[in-house]
């Protein structure tokens, strides 16, 4: 081929040789152009598979890592179900608990009535029990009882059952305590059942 061209350019003048070099250069540098930008290609095509790649593993890391905190917090509110169910079972386990000893003391007093005629006997042991049962729920709880016999009628705290008509009041009194009142940490838990007089109309 290059003798051909060699006979060729024998033949030419030198302008045309010259053209035809400066085709063939044109020619080869537009080639090893082609050539360039083939590889530029080809890496870029390599460059842009291995940034999916990387795409996919990270969205498939986010995906998991939202999986696992979605599972966390389902398990959360599964304890805090747990807890508040749990807390509500069991509110009352303390006082409960306080309860239990005076709750043996009347088995006691009752089998004690079982076997014996002594009525004072008898009297004492569920008296002790009572005090102990009073003095438990008072200390431990702050409930109070109240007897308001003789006092003010107050309707906050106290609960009309019957109203007497009576000579000597100029306001209505407490004459009688039919049930007595409860109060815990203050707050009225029962009101006092009672007879209310009130002044006498002339």
């Amino acid at each position: 081929m290059s003798r051909r061209k060699n006979k060729k350019r024998g033949n030419m003048s030198e302008e045309e040789k010259k053209e035809e070099m400066m085709a063939e250069e044109t020619q080869a540098s537009e080639d090893a152009k082609g050539a360039e930008e083939a590889v530029a290609e080809d890496d870029g095509k390599a460059a842009l598979e291995a940034k999916v790649k990387d795409l996919e593993a990270e969205i498939a890391d986010l995906k998991d890592q939202m999986l696992r905190s979605a599972a966390e917090m389902e398990n959360y509110k599964k304890r805090l179900r747990q807890e508040k169910e749990n807390a509500v079972k069991y509110a009352n386990e303390s006082i409960i608990r306080d309860l239990l000893d005076p709750l043996d003391n009347f088995s006691r007093a009752i089998e004690a009535a079982e076997k014996t005629q002594d009525v004072e006997t008898i009297k004492t042991g569920v008296s002790m029990v009572e005090s102990q049962l009073k003095s438990i729920l008072s200390t431990n709880w702050g409930l109070e009882q109240f007897s308001p016999d003789g006092e003010d009628f107050d309707p906050s705290q106290m609960e009309a059952c019957m109203v007497k008509e009576e000579e000597g009041l100029d306001k209505e009194k407490v004459l009688q305590v039919f049930m007595k009142g409860y109060k815990l940490h203050g707050k009225v838990l029962r009101s006092a059942k009672v007879v209310v007089g009130k002044p006498k109309r002339n």
